[in-house]
């Protein structure tokens, strides 16, 4: 009698099986510790002082260096694979992403999502699935909030097409609050004179400078952060999809632009919300990634006259340097370069003469 295949191991869920309404508690709790932190730094070269210096966070009001924004973002993300996108033919786009509180070392996190869209595509193949994932530490707090959407393949094609659901995304997402206290903060440790008052919107900044992705690297960080998509993974399954080789997850690009952009966005410290977001084309091991920003907005934070809110584009471009800042064609289709558009919101220092180190 022949050996049967054993029903424990999980094939992960294909489009068919997602229905509006499901809400899914994601394995495995993570503590984050500060080794977490220093394999950040050492993937992607992060300066920005608020994350790495415990005097100089304690000095902004933080009981010590927080963990990056986008770290937080990446554990929370990587929580939701397996069950949202271990499947995936791409992950599509970001609304709605809020950074309610600091996440410390020490720390352990949480997801939890729920499905709110379905749309199968008209190839009949794969299908779109839209999730808003809420990650908590151990006292339930929520950190972070986001919306995604992901291109997932069908287990059937011939399985029946469900109701499309496609929700409602806003624009731009609304932040609260601040925990941040720049009562001490000193611009030249932070590496950059250049405050909220000092930039304006329609300005353009290259940030120079290049990055070139290794293989290694961004499975290192794929691993890292519980990211076990076959795409980034399986190079012999790869060799039958469209681009025949592996892809380089979509985080591992994000943190490359936003550590390029402390050339000119030094004291962007700290991340307050993700707008919205595209993956424009896929980035591979041996491509060069190049950024460039653009002010959109900027406008003060309610009830504080010490800080302000950036609202910046960031769109980062594959073997193309930024000096002539490629984004959109005349047709309105993207540059052939650009691989991510990236559309969040900043806590900047503001020019307080009556205070110390502004």
């Amino acid at each position: 009698m022949p050996d049967r295949a054993s029903e424990k191991s999980s094939g992960g869920n294909f489009f068919e099986d997602f229905h509006v309404g499901d809400e899914i508690d994601h394995a495995t709790p993570r503590t984050v510790t500060g080794g977490d932190a220093a394999l950040y730094t050492a993937l992607y070269g992060s300066r920005f002082a608020l994350h790495s210096s415990d005097e100089f966070a304690r000095a902004c009001g933080f009981e010590r260096a927080p963990l990056d924004d986008l770290l937080v973002f990446h554990v929370v993300f990587g929580k939701t694979v397996p069950d949202i996108s271990l499947n995936a033919v791409a992950n599509l786009g970001y609304a709605d992403c809020l950074f309610h509180r600091p996440v410390y070392p020490g720390d352990t996190l949480t997801a939890t999502s729920r499905v709110i869209g379905v749309r199968q595509n008209s190839n009949g193949r794969t299908g779109t699935v839209y999730v808003r994932t809420s990650g908590r530490n151990q006292r339930g707090e929520t950190v972070v909030e986001f919306i995604r959407w992901v291109m997932v393949n069908k287990r059937n094609e011939s399985s029946p097409a469900p109701e499309p659901v496609v929700p409602d995304l806003p624009e731009t997402a609304t932040p609260g609050a601040a925990a941040f206290e720049p009562s001490h903060y000193d611009a030249a440790l932070a590496g950059s004179p250049h405050l909220w008052d000092d930039y304006q919107p329609g300005e353009r900044i290259d940030h120079h400078g290049g990055v070139t992705m290794e293989e290694a690297e961004h499975m290192m960080a794929a691993r890292l952060y519980h990211n076990t998509a076959a795409v980034h993974f399986d190079g012999l399954a790869a060799q039958a999809s469209r681009h025949g080789r592996r892809i380089v997850y979509g985080g591992h690009v994000i943190s490359h632009a936003r550590s390029l952009s402390f050339n000119g966005l030094a004291n962007a410290i700290s991340i307050a919300a993700i707008n919205g977001g595209r993956h424009v084309a896929p980035m591979f091991a041996g491509d060069t990634l190049y950024a460039w920003s653009k002010v959109l907005e900027k406008f003060p934070l309610a009830g504080r006259d010490d800080l302000g809110l950036l609202r910046l584009r960031t769109v980062a471009a594959k073997d193309q340097p930024c000096a002539d800042f490629p984004y959109k064609t005349a047709d309105g289709g993207y540059h052939p370069a650009v691989v991510l558009e990236l559309d969040y919101t900043i806590l900047m220092p503001r020019q307080h003469p009556g205070r110390d180190g502004i």
